[in-house]
């Protein structure tokens, strides 16, 4: 008996079903290998394709970046550090309003070569700043002194002035007193020029009393000029003692016509040293 074997075509679906399967099994090697030259463009790409683990290390550099496209929001916490600015890439210009403030300086990163001349007002240091151990010898000089302090020297330095008053009065005809300066004057050429005047003169040498209460006896420079406010006595005559007038003080010499218990002169002194 003979067997017959039967042949079949195969059916087109099954062709069909069989590419199907060659398709899926090769895959994107197939894909990689038959893809033509620059055939895949950014449309081609899906939304979330190209992810950080499927880019080469140092593929994206400063030349593939458009201008602008790296903007705060795209930066990961901590990715820009100390490493990664250029020098002289952060400039005035690119700092922010109020970006650099107290909290956010270093010690000591603002120096003296750091500040302009002239940088640090009055109004900008802080109240007890200034002490006696920051300031420099010879900073505190006697023209940086308020006029209501008086001179904190050894000698009356050029057109500083000193006052005082006087009183002088005996029952005898013939009375000496002697006034010493608070402060000599300087060592100078000669003693200064005296002068006495009544209370209501005045002259180059002695501008008079000024003030309110007329108690500010004024002296031109290398001038002492006494002024006599009040008397009592016969007719009293006030001279400078002979060879008293120096440069640590004066003596002055009151003459009356008669002895008597009501002789006085009294007034005021102002010395200038030249």
């Amino acid at each position: 008996m003979r067997t017959r074997v039967l042949r079949h075509r195969p059916s087109p679906a099954m062709v069909v079903a069989c590419l199907a399967l060659l398709v899926a099994l090769s895959g994107t090697g197939y894909a990689a290998i038959k893809l033509p030259a620059k055939s895949v463009g950014a449309k081609q790409l899906k939304r979330g394709a190209v992810t950080a683990a499927k880019i080469r290390k140092q593929a994206v550099t400063s030349a593939k970046l458009a201008p602008k496209s790296v903007i705060n929001g795209k930066l990961g916490p901590n990715s820009v550090g100390p490493g990664n600015i250029g020098n002289g890439a952060v400039t005035t210009a690119k700092l922010a309003k109020a970006s650099v403030i107290a909290e956010t300086i270093k010690n000591s990163v603002i120096t003296t070569n750091k500040l302009n001349n002239e940088a640090v007002t009055t109004p900008k240091l802080a109240n007890e700043s200034v002490t006696s151990a920051k300031l420099g010898k010879g900073s505190v000089t006697a023209a940086k002194l308020s006029d209501e302090i008086g001179p904190l020297i050894g000698t009356l330095k050029s057109g500083q002035t000193l006052r005082g008053s006087f009183d002088v009065g005996s029952e005898s005809k013939v009375v000496r007193g002697s006034q010493s300066f608070q402060f000599p004057l300087a060592n100078a050429p000669s003693a200064p020029e005296a002068n006495v005047l009544a209370s209501s003169e005045t002259s180059a040498a002695c501008p008079g009393l000024k003030g309110g209460a007329q108690q500010t006896p004024e002296a031109a420079a290398g001038q002492l000029c006494v002024y006599v406010k009040s008397t009592g006595g016969t007719n009293p005559t006030l001279t400078f003692d002979a060879g008293s007038v120096s440069r640590l003080g004066f003596g002055l010499r009151a003459k009356f016509e008669t002895a008597d218990e009501a002789n006085l002169v009294q007034g005021f002194w102002a010395v200038t040293a030249p």
